[in-house]
């Protein structure tokens, strides 16, 4: 049997660091924005120094600390996936292909001889 277990953020510190990225973060792009007489080149400085920034503090944080982790266990994951060959790919995508015709013409069919029922047969109209 599972059980769930609902993750939150647990100490003040944490929480202050979480505040804190936040804070930063928005700081960067109102930087950003009241920079705009200073010249691109500071504006962009302080936008990418406060990104930096933010996400420092964000990594240092529990979350960010299960965030890493998260990412290092998916990575090892998709180490694991065996990849399909170049052969096996196309042929993959050439029966998709064929099926896509396949039903296209199926459909087509349908439609042309719903068409042949409905307007021929039933109600008699030529066009």
């Amino acid at each position: 049997m599972a059980t769930s277990q609902i993750e939150t953020v647990s100490t003040g510190v944490d929480k202050a660091k979480l505040a804190l990225s936040v804070v930063l973060l928005l700081a960067a792009l109102a930087g950003f924005y009241f920079l705009a007489k200073q010249g691109a080149m500071v504006q962009w400085s302080v936008l990418l120094g406060g990104l930096v920034l933010a996400v420092g503090v964000f990594l240092v944080s529990e979350s960010g600390k299960r965030f890493i982790a998260f990412c290092r266990d998916s990575y090892r994951e998709v180490k694991k996936v065996v990849w399909p060959t170049r052969k096996e790919a196309v042929q993959m995508t050439m029966y998709v292909f064929g099926f896509v015709v396949v039903m296209a013409l199926f459909l087509w069919l349908t439609d042309k001889t719903l068409e042949w029922v409905f307007y021929d047969l039933i109600l008699g109209w030529r066009k």
